[in-house]
């Protein structure tokens, strides 16, 4: 059987959907990148309602190609078939099985069957490193998922509900994992859970994450090791210390603060200021030389007034950070925020959103033209979707699929390898530059 997988949602989501994929081929059937395979699954997101919306609209594509006799199979699996599973039985008769994601590893068992309909459990698996996986990436990028749940409190967030607490993986699985990855040709590995800095508390280890990094430096062979979604009141000095002592872990912090008003992250139920989270951040770059920021921030949080807002865009200003995003609130069943309403009208939201955006586009402009004229080292990802012309890459300082890249408009360098690379123009999120030779 011919098996297609449509991968929807966060890095998270895509190492679940590529641990069913390899049970599935280990099974005998045949993994394919056409739309029209016997059977497609569809591996959804069920975050916010952007994300919820995509996976339905990628279901309801599948739906119609199996009404036209292209697809005999379409099975949903992941985030949003363990929120909503009997909902989108009753609104979509076209699904032939569903898969949540605490059955996914069962995945190869309930392909076999005509209609798979596994229960929607409470207990969330957690991939080993040891079971098959085929990797849906570039093959010189992998993520690995250290931990599985979030015990964290954060109001308007629902992925406790779904995903449960925080369990993690042994240090010991992981190494082995990223060894084997870095064995394979992988050349960028990228640490990722719900709050990555938690790693290991259920453990009982102390700076779990930090530990880790300092693990996966000297026992494995990675030349690129980043990880994603830091939490701010779980950030330490010892965190930093592992960073700048680990060569093969890139300076990168992904720290999503969410708000920087003591009010809205009270009612966020994570704490913190903007003071104090200026403080984190001037610590966070004394510590790591070349460190490059991200966060993540929302607009429009039941009872975000105009000075919240003021507070938030002064923040953004000063902090200087690298990479920002911006959503705006989306309202989530289950989630505590969930009795305070929507208050706060969507056009306000998007106002919001695009003034942060604006405000970030000149501090991330100004930083780009000064890296022009330097000699940068980039992994090169491969042919640019800009054009065929041009290969594109990345530096240590940009994460896949979220941040900028490099494009390269003059000479040649192999997709995974790394290039030493002179800048020559500065675009708000984008750089250009020439290959000079191997890095």
């Amino acid at each position: 059987m011919r098996v297609c997988m449509v991968q929807l949602g966060c890095p998270k989501n895509w190492v679940d959907g590529e641990w069913m994929l390899g049970q599935i081929r280990q099974a005998g059937h045949e993994i394919s990148a056409d739309p029209d395979a016997e059977t497609v699954i569809v591996n959804t997101c069920g975050f916010i309602d952007a994300a919820k919306e995509e996976s339905i609209r990628a279901i309801l594509e599948v739906a119609e190609r199996k009404r036209q006799g292209r697809v005999k199979r379409l099975i949903v699996a992941g985030c949003l078939v363990q929120r909503y599973k009997e909902e989108l039985r009753a609104a979509i008769p076209e699904i032939d099985g569903f898969i949540p994601l605490s059955a996914a590893a069962q995945a190869a068992r309930l392909l076999s069957q005509e209609r798979p309909d596994a229960a929607v459990r409470q207990e969330i698996p957690l991939y080993d490193g040891l079971s098959p996986r085929v990797l849906a990436t570039a093959p010189h990028l992998a993520y690995v998922k250290i931990a599985e749940g979030c015990d964290n409190p954060c109001s308007f967030c629902p992925i406790p509900s779904f995903r449960g607490r925080l369990h993690s993986r042994p240090v010991e699985d992981v190494v082995a994992e990223v060894a084997d990855l870095a064995s394979r040709g992988v050349r960028e590995v990228i640490l990722v859970a719900q709050d990555t800095t938690d790693y290991g508390r259920d453990l009982g280890l102390k700076d779990g994450l930090a530990a880790l990094l300092r693990a996966l430096n000297d026992r494995t062979e990675a030349p690129w090791i980043r990880f994603l979604y830091a939490y701010p009141n779980h950030f330490g000095r010892g965190l930093l210390e592992a960073m700048a002592a680990s060569p093969r872990v890139v300076p990168y912090l992904d720290l999503p603060l969410q708000h920087a008003h003591p009010d809205v992250l009270k009612a966020m139920k994570r704490g913190g200021g903007g003071e104090s989270f200026l403080r984190t951040i001037e610590r966070a770059r004394r510590t790591v030389p070349g460190l490059a920021i991200r966060s993540t921030f929302i607009v429009g949080f039941p009872g975000e007034r105009r000075e919240h807002f003021r507070a938030l865009a002064d923040f953004v200003a000063e902090a200087r950070l690298d990479h920002v995003g911006v959503f705006t609130y989306s309202r989530e069943d289950g989630t505590p925020a969930f009795r305070l309403g929507d208050p706060v009208d969507q056009r306000t939201k998007v106002r919001r959103q695009e003034r942060l955006l604006e405000i970030q586009q000149a501090v991330s402009w100004e930083k780009n033209r000064a890296r022009v004229g330097r000699v940068e080292t980039v992994l090169v990802e491969g042919v640019s979707e800009e054009s065929e012309h041009l290969l594109e890459g990345r530096l240590a300082t940009q994460a896949p699929d979220i941040d900028g890249r490099v494009l390269l408009n003059d000479g040649f360098a192999s997709p995974g390898s790394f290039a030493r690379v002179k800048i020559t123009e500065a675009h708000p999120y984008d750089l250009v530059g020439e290959i000079l030779g191997p890095a």
